[in-house]
């Protein structure tokens, strides 16, 4: 396995367990190991797939809606607004990496049909 497929699933684990942690924590009673089970196993899975961009938009919008959290209503509410954060930026994530793909689909040169029929 190569290296970079190894570095984004550790990455997917770090950032989907951290959100499946805020989440665990907005939840409360006993779903707090369930919700950081299922962040583990999905953010492994979104890192072997390749979803480098949309766990970097995750990150930021952690970081910004915990900050925001902490500006707005005080220190003891930062874990719900990183976890809405996080919600945000994987949702905002996922539509600008869409809009990027079909950028580049719409910048590549168009494939040059073959013809099927054989020459004589």
């Amino acid at each position: 396995m190569p290296i970079w497929k190894v570095l984004d699933i550790a990455l997917g684990m770090a950032v989907m367990g951290t959100v499946g942690t805020l989440i665990g924590f907005t939840v409360g009673g006993g779903l707090l190991p369930v919700a950081i089970a299922v962040g583990l196993v999905l953010g492994c899975i979104i890192g072997f797939l390749g979803g480098r961009r949309f766990f970097i938009s995750i990150m930021i919008g952690t970081v910004l809606g915990g900050a925001l959290a902490w500006v707005v209503a005080d220190a003891d509410r930062i874990w719900v607004g990183a976890g809405a954060g996080a919600a945000m930026g994987g949702f905002l994530g996922v539509q600008i990496s869409m809009l990027l793909d079909m950028r580049a689909a719409r910048k590549a040169p168009p494939e040059q049909a073959e013809s099927s029929v054989s020459q004589p």
